[in-house]
């Protein structure tokens, strides 16, 4: 399966890339500098990840 990787923007020239892919119904993560580690999760637990991350539930971890 061939994925179309993206990375955000914000992450241009930090050398912070996380870079994230979506194919046959998986979302995939990786790290643009060992772009062989790859974590697959769903859609479902993504959202629910990016929600926490959005209210603030990690922030103590920067």
């Amino acid at each position: 399966m061939e994925l179309h990787w993206r990375k955000s923007s914000f992450s241009a020239d930090t050398g912070a890339c996380i870079e994230i892919a979506e194919g046959d119904g998986w979302v995939f993560l990786r790290e643009s500098d060992d772009p062989d580690v790859v974590v697959q999760t769903t859609r479902r637990k993504l959202r629910a990840f990016l929600d926490g991350a959005k209210a603030g539930e990690f922030d103590d971890f920067v």
